[in-house]
């Protein structure tokens, strides 16, 4: 049954907050700036509202979500820590006296709870929405960019990530003493996932009952994450599968790849996203620059200006933002603004007669265009030389190919919503803009080492989209706390 919580105010130990948790703590702050009371309304169908057994209040429960994301603790430490740290209860609305969940009720909240909720868009909207409060300006510029997540178990098999993390854990054993390994069960040697599971439950076992082991920080830390792992088995994936089932692999670069998820980024010029979307790690960044516009939009955003790179300057997008009005500030791939073909190639155009020559001299006796201009790729104009005169040249089996019954010439034309961009991207005023993309670098990169956006915690698109969004608020919210001084 859904119930709301107890106001700490009853306590008569309140005070101890007023001494204990500074005005300028940072959960104190942002206790302050946001009424979580909309969690409400947005889970309130995952509960019965009126029979059944008292459920934890959700507030409550995703408050801890956050912290996980502010400290990064597995989910029986952070419970543990939330015992004793004065500042944690006071961000829960807990009294000093009161006691803390179980951890396994967290994962139930995170799984069973907030199903069918729109949290993505609804945090980001909240944390906006306290910024105007605030009278932070938005601007009318963003900035878009995508970073990639791995998987929580990449391209590891749930065999031999258990495997890896049972490693770690033996290995912190072996530092405190190493005559330990007499003690521990035979390593599991077979293929057999349900081996695995049983292996690691028993060193699990023989760890937390040893009294010289458990109370050691590091180990007691590698326990708690090995039993959860251990967790996860049970109720995210099935034993069968031999990985994260939502994730694929996606490409850094030409040739370095991860398996994982992708967070497709806006970002105001101050520092705040404004538009987010989660997909698998295979899909483009350019393609989903029409949602981050209109994310940014329902956030209140009137955008003048989009700063990306060449990955957001296909057609398409050039087209979308040409119609809507926005300068896009994205360089055209080197593809498109200076062509492909090679240097050596040493074809030339003739501009009196319109046509190209070939390096012996020989001009094009014809040309003709192919492609329509309504298509999305761009027309190709085709410039055809004499094939006799291919046949006895010196280059033959070089620029022709010997028996070939034509030899041509093909030159890509550039749009004219691709011209415009090369002229646009001599102009002052780009050079100028483009120099802010590196700012999204930089709030990737706090996000991945600051949040832990780097791995995701949990399998599948759902999970990560719950990560990611608790990630994005959390940072937005530091983000105005620094804004606003402090």
């Amino acid at each position: 049954m859904l119930r709301k919580q107890v106001s700490q105010n009853s306590s008569p130990y309140r005070q101890l907050y007023d001494i204990l948790v500074p005005q300028s703590h940072t959960l104190r702050r942002i206790k302050e700036l946001v009424d979580f009371s909309f969690i409400y309304e947005e889970v309130k169908e995952n509960y019965t509202v009126n029979f059944g057994r008292n459920a934890a209040d959700p507030v409550y429960m995703f408050k801890l979500l956050l912290l996980k994301v502010m400290y990064p603790l597995s989910d029986r430490d952070l419970c543990e820590r939330a015992r004793y740290d004065m500042s944690f209860k006071y961000f829960l609305d807990l009294s000093p006296e009161d006691d803390i969940i179980h951890p396994s009720l967290l994962s139930k909240f995170r799984t069973q709870r907030l199903k069918n909720s729109d949290l993505l868009e609804l945090l980001l909207e909240r944390s906006i929405k306290v910024a105007k409060e605030q009278n932070i300006p938005l601007g009318d510029t963003i900035i878009v960019d995508a970073t990639h997540t791995n998987a929580r178990f990449q391209f590891h098999s749930p065999l031999e990530a258990l495997r890896k993390q049972a490693s770690l854990l033996r290995k912190s054993c072996y530092r405190v003493d190493e005559s330990v390994k007499t003690l521990f069960p035979t390593k599991n040697t077979s293929n057999d996932i349900q081996e695995e599971l049983l292996y690691t439950k028993k060193l699990l076992e023989i760890i937390e009952k040893n009294p010289m082991l458990a109370p050691i920080p590091d180990i007691n830390e590698k326990v708690h994450l090995t039993t959860e792992m251990v967790e996860d088995y049970k109720t995210q994936l099935s034993i069968s599968s031999s990985k994260d089932p939502d994730a694929r692999i996606g490409h850094k670069s030409a040739d370095s790849s991860f398996f994982g998820f992708k967070s497709h980024l806006a970002m105001t010029e101050n520092g705040l996203i404004t538009g987010l979307v989660i997909t698998s790690g295979e899909q483009p960044d350019g393609k989903y620059l029409p949602e981050l516009i209109e994310h940014s939009k329902r956030n209140g955003m009137e955008i003048h200006t989009i700063i990306g790179d060449a990955a957001y300057s296909g057609k398409d997008n050039l087209e979308k933002c040409d119609q809507d009005t926005i300068q896009l500030i994205a360089r055209l791939n080197p593809n498109v603004s200076k062509g492909n073909r090679q240097k050596a190639d040493n074809f030339f155009f003739n501009k009196d007669s319109g046509m190209f020559v070939c390096p012996k001299g020989h001009q094009a006796i014809r040309k003709a265009k192919t492609g329509k201009k309504s298509q999305k790729r761009n027309q190709t104009m085709t410039y055809y030389f004499d094939v006799e005169k291919c046949k006895t040249c010196p280059l033959e089996g070089i620029c022709h190919k010997i028996g070939a019954q034509t030899k041509t010439y093909n030159v890509t034309l550039k749009s004219t919503v691709h011209q415009k961009q090369i002229d646009f991207e001599q102009t002052d005023i780009f050079r100028e803009k483009v120099k802010l993309r590196y700012r999204i670098e930089a709030k990737n990169s706090e996000l991945k080492n600051r949040y832990g956006l780097r791995k995701s915690s949990s399998s599948g698109l759902f999970g990560m989209t719950i990560q990611s969004a608790s990630t994005v608020f959390i940072a937005n919210m530091k983000r105005i706390l620094r804004i606003i001084g402090g």
